[in-house]
């Protein structure tokens, strides 16, 4: 008797493929709360000075509550080892630092923040996400 097997998953590749929805999702929120804020406050962010990305609050609001959800969405998407879930979320994390570049000037610690945590998750789908799919 044989059984087919596909090749073995390495515990470390899935771990770090793990991690990365978790931290897709935890992006995502913080992402969406951003957008929120801007949202319904626009006075809260203050662009420090004349960028070729000036936009008004509320328009970065959605821009940025749109990136977050996606984000959430992939990220739960990556629990079920889905190649679409992997892809979508290489796309958000992708657009989600355009987004957060461009919005520099109006929050930059949060900004920058929210690249590491995508430049992370990209590394992670496209060098281990493999691993994981069912």
């Amino acid at each position: 008797m044989t059984t087919t097997q596909g090749p073995a998953r390495s515990g470390f590749a899935v771990g770090i493929t793990v991690t990365a929805g978790i931290i897709l999702i935890i992006a995502g929120v913080s992402q969406g709360l951003q957008g929120i804020v801007g949202i319904f406050t626009n006075e809260f962010y203050v662009a420090t000075r004349k960028w070729i990305f000036q936009f008004d609050a509320t328009v970065w609001g959605w821009i940025h509550l749109v990136i977050g959800l996606a984000a959430v969405f992939a990220g739960f998407g990556l629990f079920s080892g889905r190649v679409w879930a992997r892809t979508v979320g290489v796309l958000v994390a992708g657009l989600s630092i355009i987004a957060n570049f461009a919005w520099l000037p109006y929050y930059p610690g949060w900004a920058v923040l929210i690249i590491a945590f995508d430049v992370f998750v990209i590394w992670a789908l496209t060098a281990h996400g493999r691993d994981i799919t069912v």
